[in-house]
Parts: structure tokens; C-alpha cells; sequence
């Protein structure tokens, strides 16, 4: 292949295609580099953040597993902030702390009959509402995914769809429908197909890693929530019986 300087004949021609593109197929094109940009971003940023909660989350669920109370296991988990099961725990034995605190300015009939389904029930409460909060933030950014995935093709091919009108619409003005006229239209036309596929290829394989990763770690949440509130319901009747 030859070359002019560092940049390759197919370089030139590609160039020369874009800049004798009509202006709605450069629209196209640049709309289709802020799909791209954007979406690359979001798949980067993602990945990393992903990453470091089921590694954070499988060190804390192992630690939990090994502390000895439900203190020493909270100590734990202010250490692994990036862990979305550690912040849903932080959460629930903080509802736990606060309604045991109120629980001691009761009488102890009180205690008996009423404290301890009121503290179990907020604890339920605060740990789904902290599942909640913490898929939102792992979904945040993923749809844009599937947004790009869907529509950049669409894109593309209006960018085309256009370009090959303007290319006909040529033909019939210079009387001319050789190969020489036809082909520079269609291949600067193509180009936004192109650039679309190039586009959606990418963001739709990453929309799945994400979605298939957001719901393990969906399932994690939901399988500790569980254990967790079934010790924390044991440590209340406990201190109930005391």
C-alpha cells in the first residue's frame, strides 16, 4: 500500500470523503461521535465502578462471615465503602442502633409486646429501601447503552439514505450515470451506516455485561438482606429476653 508521509492513501480518500459530505450526513456523522465519545465514557467509568463492588462486596461478605457481632463486622464495613453490600449492612445496623436507643426509654411491658416487630420491621424497611438505592446507582448511566445501541443504526442509515438521494439527485442533473459519478456518493453516504454499526456494536455488547453483572450483584443483595435480617431478628429477641 503506498503512503504519502504517515498517513496512508485509504487515510487520504476517507478524508476526502467526509469533506465532500453534505452537511446533514456530517450532522449525522458528528452526532454519531458524541454517541461514540459518550458512550465509551459511560463503559469505562462503569466497568471500574462494577469491578470495585464485587471485589469490595466479596471481601466484606467473607469478613461478615468471620466477625464474631455485629459491631465488630460494621467496623469492617466503613472500610469498604465501595462495596454496595457493605453500605446496605452500614445502613441497617445504623436503623437498628437508633431504634434500639429508643427502645431503652420504654418500660419493659412495652418491650414485651410491641418493640420487638417495630424494630424488626423498620430494619426490613431500611434494607430495602437501601436495594433500592444501590441498583439505582449501579443502573445510573447503563441505558444510555441501550439508547446508543438502538438508535445509532437508525442514525446511520437516515445519514445514508440521504446521502444516496443527493447522489441521485446529482445523476439526474449532470445526465450522467457512470460508475466515476455514482460511486464517490455512495461510498460518502456509506460511511454513516458505517460509523452507526460502529457505534451500536460496542454499546450493545457492554449494555449486556453491565445488565448480567447489575443482576448478580442484585442477587448478592438480596441473599445477604435475607441473613442479615434474620440475625438481626435473632440479637432483638435476644436483647428482649434479657
Amino acid at each position: 500500500m503506498r503512503k504519502r508521509g504517515f498517513m496512508t492513501t485509504d487515510t487520504v480518500g476517507l478524508f476526502y470523503m467526509l469533506s465532500g459530505a453534505g452537511a446533514v450526513v456530517k450532522f449525522v456523522l458528528l452526532l454519531l461521535l458524541f454517541f461514540s465519545i459518550t458512550s465509551w465514557a459511560i463503559m469505562f467509568i462503569k466497568f471500574r465502578y462494577i469491578r470495585k463492588a464485587f471485589k469490595d462486596s466479596a471481601e466484606f461478605t467473607d469478613v461478615f462471615w468471620q466477625c464474631r457481632n455485629l459491631a465488630d463486622a460494621f467496623s469492617k464495613a466503613k472500610a469498604l465503602r465501595s462495596s454496595p453490600v457493605a453500605r446496605i449492612f452500614i445502613t441497617a445496623y445504623m436503623e437498628l442502633a437508633r431504634s434500639d436507643g429508643k427502645d431503652k426509654k420504654k418500660s419493659q411491658i412495652q418491650k414485651s409486646e410491641r418493640s420487638y416487630f417495630q424494630m424488626v420491621g423498620s430494619v426490613k424497611r431500611t434494607l430495602k429501601r437501601s436495594i433500592g438505592i444501590e441498583i439505582r446507582r449501579l443502573v445510573q448511566l447503563v441505558p444510555f447503552l441501550a439508547t446508543a445501541g438502538n438508535t445509532a443504526p437508525f442514525i446511520g442509515l437516515f445519514g445514508t439514505v440521504w446521502g444516496i438521494m443527493n447522489t441521485f439527485q446529482g445523476i439526474g442533473l449532470s445526465g450522467s450515470a457512470s460508475l466515476a459519478v455514482v460511486a464517490p456518493g455512495i461510498s460518502e453516504a456509506l460511511i454513516a451506516t458505517a460509523a452507526g454499526l460502529a457505534v451500536a456494536i460496542p454499546s450493545v455488547i457492554a449494555y449486556n455485561y453491565f445488565t448480567d453483572r447489575i443482576r448478580v450483584l442484585d442477587s448478592e443483595l438480596q441473599s445477604f438482606s435475607s441473613d442479615l435480617l434474620n440475625i438481626m431478628e435473632r440479637d432483638i429477641q435476644n436483647k428482649m429476653e434479657a
